[in-house]
């Protein structure tokens, strides 16, 4: 996203600092939480990159350079909401298997 904005199709000089603030900004919140694997953080954080997949659809809707980078950005939005939901499905397991097996 910040190769996007800065580099590959940035937006015009006065709304570049606001695009890189509410679209970095998310990401920059989560990063800590998902990097060390908390639960609660991964969950809010697929639920954050809905922003990500309308921002995507309307780069591919919009004819013109955008439109391979909006293709780009579904497909890592697909692939970190599949990741995070399979993540959070098997950190639930671990943890919810962990205390059935103490109980006999």
């Amino acid at each position: 996203m910040a190769a996007w904005l800065l580099w590959l199709d940035p937006p015009g000089e006065a709304l570049r600092s606001i695009a890189l603030l509410s679209l970095l900004g998310p990401l920059a919140l989560t990063l800590r939480g998902v990097l060390q694997g908390r639960r609660y953080t991964v969950a809010w954080s697929a639920v954050v990159v809905v922003i990500y997949f309308v921002h995507g659809i309307t780069y591919v809707a919009v004819p013109g350079p955008g439109q391979a980078l909006g293709a780009l950005e579904l497909a890592l939005v697909a692939a970190y909401f599949t990741s995070a939901m399979a993540y959070l499905r098997l950190a639930t397991a671990a943890r919810t298997g962990s205390r059935e097996q103490r109980a006999p």
